[in-house]
């Protein structure tokens, strides 16, 4: 995950010191025999990063849809059996160039879920967050995302905010996590596109000890998810849908 270099520390001295420095590579997804797109990502846990990457963007609706994944170096290929996916992938596509984040809401289900959290859950979970982000102790440059159920506590460090979630969720995918009785915890900002890709999966509930951005707190009061951002200090804030925190 990360590897030595050699760095010049200025202050009231100037010294060369050994510093530690994350690796990141760049991963090409194939799908169906088609480029769909490259990716700077901490090289790990790329199988879980294909599928909850093509869940968040709607392009599967569960492993079922998956015929196969092989990761080849920095290659993922995968082949999805979907008699829609082509309708589905022009969509996706298309939203990306002329929809922005409102043309992609329309595809993504009102979350409904009465699944609530509270407020020593939240802050318990961002203890253990911190807790795990090793890499981030030893280099400063990876964001940490967790999915967290009554059974589990997977968590995974990523250079990217967005991949780290994707990772988490392929990883819930791929372990069979019921969804709607969980929630996200991350180190990274909310802007819309993080918060559809976790509503698009049902869960209910994001939490970040970052901020939303305005156009992440409006597609999650359109979506139904509850936002909670801020965690730091024993204290946090609820941004929407704030029936699900109980304090």
């Amino acid at each position: 995950m990360f590897r030595n270099i050699k760095a010049i520390r200025v202050g009231k001295e100037t010294f060369e010191r050994d510093e530690k420095i994350v690796n990141d590579e760049e991963i090409e997804i194939n799908v169906n025999g088609l480029a769909f797109g490259r990716f700077s990502v901490s090289p790990n846990f790329l199988r879980e990063f294909a599928v909850g990457y093509l869940a968040g963007q709607g392009l599967i609706d569960s492993i079922d849809n998956l015929k196969k994944i092989d990761v080849d170096q920095n290659t993922i290929n995968i082949e999805i059996d979907l008699q829609d996916f082509d309708i589905r992938r022009e969509m996706v596509m298309s939203s990306d160039c002329f929809g922005g984040w409102r043309g992609k809401i329309e595809f993504v289900d009102e979350v409904v879920s009465d699944y609530a959290i509270s407020k020593d859950q939240i802050l318990g979970a961002f203890k253990k967050l911190k807790e795990e982000s090793r890499v981030w102790k030893e280099t400063g440059g990876t964001h940490i995302a967790a999915l967290v159920t009554e059974e589990d506590f997977i968590t995974i460090e990523d250079v990217s905010r967005h991949v780290a979630i994707d990772k988490v969720v392929g990883s819930g995918l791929l372990k069979g996590v019921d969804f709607s009785r969980s929630f996200i915890v991350s180190s990274g900002r909310m802007p819309s596109d993080m918060v559809m890709k976790v509503a698009r999966m049902g869960i209910p509930i994001l939490t970040s000890k970052a901020a939303p951005t305005a156009s992440g707190l409006m597609a999650a009061e359109e979506s139904g998810l509850t936002i909670v951002g801020f965690v730091r200090g024993g204290r946090f804030n609820i941004y929407t849908h704030p029936q699900r925190i109980l304090f």
